[in-house]
């Protein structure tokens, strides 16, 4: 892009899963320091703002894709409150690549706008989880697809920010020890056994989602003193702010692995059915700091949502917890 002082809009698309949606905002946060008149609204979960403050030039804006924005006519709807709101849109960034950004971008490319679209590497991924002739080798990162989107719309990129190590002074760990799918979350069991180590090497505080999993984390903090619950307590934006604070946090391949890398906070990420390879690692993460073992069936699948056909869950069941305590400490002591 040239220097002019007339700043470019575009419109970047992405709808689903939380954590999805917390791994463009870092990208999009590069490609604005890269691109000074540039401008990017980017459409998303009405609830997901707090994702997108304090980083200039990025605009939220609020889709209620269960309501309002729901089905053909609601995205027509969307389609039409963009172009009232920013005429000068001048491209489409879709992030997404399913039938709801599909349909609304086919609005803007009659509407005469260019569109570039997310290439998700299903063939790889496919050949990455299946249960015989594995292909296992790293496939292109989910972070370096969204780059290309932008990249084809003529822009260019910021340097990535490195994730802090903790420093020196009281050590603040976070866990989040759950996940979406049964195959991607660490036996809680076993995750007590992680907490009660480390209780010795700073302050625990835990994270988490939906009510069964605060009274879970509710009851485990009720045994060791000291663990406490942040869960279920704070808006995004403060849970944000807690996290922004932390020396390291431990998570599943979740959200919470991504509003870490988010605010540049280093993770201890722990995986199961799923695998780094497949590309979802936090933005910046260490490879290393992945913690996980070695079987024929590993990856099963890319999110998670495939029950485990084997039935022993052994990608987490047989992962000891002195492999986190010890990958913990290695990063703590940086």
């Amino acid at each position: 892009m040239g220097t002019s002082n007339k700043q470019r809009f575009i419109l970047a698309t992405r709808f689903s899963a939380f954590g999805d949606v917390a791994m463009t905002v870092p990208v999009m946060r590069q490609v604005l320091e890269a691109n000074p008149d540039l401008t990017i609204v980017f459409a998303t979960n009405k609830n997901w703002g707090a994702l997108c403050e304090g980083i200039p030039r990025l605009i939220f804006y609020p889709a209620d894709i269960r309501g309002a924005h729901n089905g053909f006519k609601g995205l027509f709807r969307l389609f039409r409150a963009l172009r009232r709101d920013y005429p000068q849109l001048s491209a489409v960034a879709d992030l997404h690549n399913v039938l709801r950004s599909q349909i609304l971008r086919t609005f803007f490319h009659l509407a005469g706008l260019p569109i570039a679209v997310i290439d998700k590497g299903r063939a790889g991924k496919k050949a990455l989880t299946r249960r015989d002739n594995k292909v296992m080798a790293p496939l292109e990162t989910t972070i370096a697809r969204y780059q290309q989107v932008f990249s084809r719309l003529g822009l260019h990129f910021g340097k990535e920010a490195p994730i802090a190590k903790a420093g020196p002074g009281p050590r603040r760990i976070g866990v989040a020890p759950f996940a979406t799918y049964r195959e991607k979350t660490y036996p809680l069991t076993k995750m007590e056994a992680v907490i009660s180590e480390l209780k010795r090497d700073g302050e625990i505080l835990l994270f988490g989602g939906g009510q069964q999993e605060i009274a879970q984390l509710e009851s485990l903090a009720s045994r060791h003193p000291g663990v406490r619950v942040v869960a279920g307590k704070h808006s995004l934006r403060e849970e944000l702010d807690i996290i922004r604070s932390l020396s390291l946090m431990i998570s599943m391949d979740s959200a919470n692995m991504h509003l870490a890398s988010l605010v540049g906070v280093p993770v201890v990420s722990v995986w199961g059915a799923t695998h780094p390879y497949a590309g979802f690692m936090g933005f910046g993460q260490a490879e290393e700091n992945a913690v996980q073992i070695d079987l024929y069936c590993r990856p099963c699948s890319v999110f998670g949502n495939k029950p485990c056909y084997r039935g022993d869950h052994a990608c987490m069941e047989q992962l000891a917890p002195e492999r986190i305590v010890d990958r913990v400490r290695q990063v703590l002591r940086g």
